[in-house]
């Protein structure tokens, strides 16, 4: 089995804020088209529009109805990918060491060329954020687009993940997480970043920021409409109260 480092120098991560995603699924969509043609093996993505699409991806969108105990309900869409864990069961898992925690930033990755495709590390997450490619054969799972992050060809504004550079609200920053100063920990700080499923004891890295709670809906054009409630008049009104004599 696959050991995990005693400690990483820093602790690249993701945080999302709840509150302002939109589920439009653009960071699903960046993410597919950049790890299809970079690192590892091509995500697969076979019949696509047909009866039976196959198919992975690194980061999907949930969406809940959430109802608050005071105030109208909620939608909050809910993206989930890998959270580099500090105490990752998937490394642990790994009986060739496919799967290992970088010491130099903490990203988890594959290694796929050592990946048999057994499958344990997936049933060891307790997120559901690996997915068996269904043709390559192989473990797949969010890099942090480790290509990019490092990619010194690229413009310093493009070395950050691909959903967190294409999100159109700015629900997800890029950071790290290991250094209070830095701007994600200061968001974490500032909001009450919560872990997802604290309870399974894997000190997920990534951060979800909370929505934040919401007014009663306000509404302005009320006061501005007619009163249809009005007592008929005219023809309707003669035979609203003929119908109402017959009844």
């Amino acid at each position: 089995m696959t050991s995990l480092p005693t400690h990483t120098e820093k602790k690249l991560g993701l945080v999302i804020d709840l509150d302002i995603c939109v589920g439009c699924h653009a960071c699903v969509t960046a993410c597919k088209g950049w790890n299809t043609q970079n690192y590892g093996a091509p995500l697969a993505d076979q019949d696509a529009y047909g009866a039976d699409p196959v198919g992975s991806f690194l980061n999907r969108i949930h969406s809940y109805e959430v109802q608050p105990e005071k105030g109208p309900a909620q939608l909050v869409h809910f993206p989930k990918s890998c959270l580099h864990c500090d105490d990752a069961p998937c490394v642990t898992v790994c009986p060739t060491g496919a799967s290992y925690k970088r010491v130099e930033d903490g990203i988890v990755l594959v290694n796929e060329d050592d990946c048999i495709g057994c499958g344990l590390c997936a049933w060891a997450c307790p997120y559901g954020a690996r997915e068996m490619d269904p043709v390559e054969k192989v473990m797949k799972k969010c890099t942090l687009c480790v290509d990019r992050i490092y990619n010194e060809n690229l413009p310093e504004e493009d070395r950050e993940p691909a959903c967190v550079r294409t999100c159109p609200t700015g629900a997800r920053a890029f950071g790290d997480l290991s250094d209070p100063e830095s701007a994600v920990s200061k968001q974490v700080a500032a909001r009450g970043g919560m872990d997802l499923m604290p309870e399974q004891g894997t000190k997920p890295v990534n951060k979800y920021l909370p929505p934040r709670p919401r007014d009663e809906p306000l509404d302005v054009l009320g006061p501005l409409l007619a009163n249809v409630a009005e007592e008929p008049k005219g023809f309707l009104g003669w035979l609203d109260k003929t119908l109402e004599k017959l009844g």
